[in-house]
């Protein structure tokens, strides 16, 4: 956990600055706002900015923004007064802290940042197998690829592999090929000098540099350009890079972890990635299976997301009823973890009673877990079967008249709702690229239709498409 305190030295703040060490995080410390701006900017990353609410907030996030620096804020401030801690939230913090501090608060603000509650949950003996050999890995320097459909828990596995490795205490930096623009991935991942091309103001450390000494997570990487490939692969060969605009390379020392929800050697054959590139990622391959291919994980999983969504919505933690274990075990679960995970969430919070019914859990449109997919149960349930059947001819009959173009984006939208907003997961599932997805909805956006957001289920928001999801 690395944290960035943004403000003078009183007494009072270097109190927090010790209890947040005593919590195990590394502290680094400026005067200014731009100062802060400078010392990200130079790859000097932060998990966490905790800025004194005098500053100006407001404008070191937009400075950090315009730089692609996405960090969260906490304000802090001396006598807690609520007008000024209720403009720093306005402004964009995501917490206040007042000064003195309560080591309890501290720690609680550090925990949520740093999102240790992502543990690798292993019951089911395919998923056990696979912790194994990443167990026998991790403390090689092999560049490792994992693979599996969206949600199964990529990043959650790279994060397990770097807290195994020798690396553990250095960096973890994770970069998502798919949600940054072509033109800027380049300059995202080896940084660029000052005048590099318009709007490089100064220089920027590329993530590269930033994970020196740690791991760099190319989190689906298939979405990657090919041209950038072969800068890519130089990289992993010779430990160089080159900024964009550099004139000299520039070494570094990291251990190269890669994800992918495609299959790699089909895209080989497709000439969108490079062969020899697979070979220096795929050194070592770990798949993930899905969550119908590990039915023991399910309940395992279920119960950890029920504890750690009621322990953050302040309610009690309650137990399944054993027709929700058998509900959870009997779902498809197309979605994977994190259509489980926000099934759990709702479930926390829709509960009564002294356990978690069937009826709380939900899909992201209100049905019953039961209409939501479940797998037959070979029972011969002919009156469902024919409702089944009359609800397939109507959907039928009512495609007919529109044009390909129409039923094009009708299933697109509709299987975007269904992967609550997640961009990876849905071209997944329609078998396209991210980016032909993203064109395709920001095509839609432009004529004013509502696009749903990610991880908002079916809530929707207009304007243009919102970028891609993290989650892998």
């Amino acid at each position: 956990m690395r944290l960035l305190v943004v403000g003078k030295l009183s007494g009072q703040l270097a109190a927090a600055v010790k209890m947040a060490m005593a919590h195990g995080a590394k502290v680094g410390h400026v005067e200014r706002c731009d100062q802060a701006t400078e010392t990200l900017r130079r790859g000097q990353g932060a998990d966490l900015l905790m800025v004194d609410y005098d500053l100006d907030i407001r404008s070191l996030i937009a400075a950090n923004e315009a730089e692609r620096i996405h960090v969260p804020v906490v304000a802090c401030g001396i006598g807690a007064d609520p007008d000024r801690a209720a403009g720093a939230i306005r402004a964009g913090a995501k917490e206040f802290i007042p000064l003195p501090p309560e080591a309890d608060l501290i720690a609680a603000v550090l925990a949520a940042v740093a999102d240790d509650e992502r543990p690798m949950i292993s019951a089911d003996p395919s998923m056990k197998a696979v912790v194994q050999l990443a167990d026998q890995v991790a403390r090689s320097e092999a560049s490792i690829l994992i693979t599996g459909e969206s949600g199964v828990g990529k990043e959650v596995m790279a994060r397990y592999l770097h807290g195994q490795s020798r690396r553990k205490d250095r960096p973890f930096i994770s970069v998502n090929c798919a949600a940054i623009p072509d033109n800027l991935l380049e300059s995202e991942l080896f940084g660029h000098e000052k005048g590099a091309f318009t709007g490089a103001l100064a220089r920027r450390i590329g993530k590269f540099e930033e994970a020196d000494g740690g791991t760099l997570l190319l989190d689906e990487i298939s979405e990657m350009d090919v041209r950038l490939q072969a800068k890519l692969l130089r990289a992993i060969q010779e430990r160089v890079i080159d900024r964009v605009g550099g004139t000299r390379p520039v070494k570094v020392d990291i251990r190269i972890i890669a994800t992918s929800n495609r299959d790699l050697a089909r895209a080989v054959s497709e000439g969108t990635f490079r062969e020899d590139l697979l070979y220096r990622l795929n050194v070592v391959n770990l798949r993930l299976p899905p969550l119908r291919e590990r039915p023991g994980d399910i309940v395992a999983l279920a119960e950890h997301f029920i504890k750690k969504y009621a322990a953050a919505n302040g309610v009690p933690a309650r137990p399944l009823s054993e027709a929700a274990r058998r509900g959870v075990l009997s779902h498809p679960w197309r979605g994977n973890v994190r259509e489980l995970e926000n099934a759990m969430h709702r479930a926390v919070l829709l509960a009564t009673g002294t356990e978690i019914s069937e009826d709380a859990i939900r899909m992201p449109d209100g049905q019953p877990l039961g209409l939501g997919g479940a797998v037959s149960s070979g029972m011969g349930d002919t009156g469902l079967a024919a409702r089944a059947a009359a609800s397939a001819d109507a959907v039928a009959r009512a495609h007919v008249g529109q044009t390909v173009a129409q039923m094009e984006k009708t299933l697109i939208l509709d299987t975007l709702s269904h992967c609550l907003g997640n961009r990876t997961h849905a071209a997944s599932i329609l078998g396209i690229s991210i980016r032909t997805l993203r064109n395709k909805l920001n095509e839609y956006a432009d004529e004013g239709t509502p696009i749903p957001a990610p991880q908002s289920g079916v809530a929707p928001m207009s304007g243009p498409a919102p970028g891609m999801s993290g989650a892998a």
